[in-house]
């Protein structure tokens, strides 16, 4: 088996996914992919790395998060309010302290 990553990202920062330009915030993280087989032949079509970190993402003025390769994701530096239903149960406030929200909970 290949050598797993460090994760480049954590829980409550903000990304931008490269592909798609959609402002993200992270709220779990996986050291490796962890969904089915099914969703990723559906799902990544650009079939990102499998055994690199895979990252639980809610989605800035949606109301769906998103499963996203470490490779499709870049820092953001946007400090915008951050809008998303379930924000209030995963984070605190509604400002960053340097880029970082504090999460509520320990999730990983």
């Amino acid at each position: 088996m290949a050598k797993l990553k460090t994760a480049s990202f954590a829980p409550g920062q903000l990304v931008r996914h490269a592909r798609f330009g959609y402002r993200g915030l992270i709220f779990d993280v996986d050291a490796c992919y962890s969904q089915s087989a099914e969703w990723y032949e559906s799902m990544a079509k650009s079939e990102p790395a499998k055994n690199r970190p895979w990252y639980h993402v809610l989605v800035d003025g949606e109301v769906h998060t998103t499963y996203v390769a470490e490779e499709n994701l870049q820092l953001c530096t946007e400090e915008t309010p951050f809008e998303h239903p379930l924000f209030g149960h995963l984070f605190h406030g509604g400002t960053c302290d340097n880029g970082i929200f504090e999460a509520r909970y320990s999730i990983n």
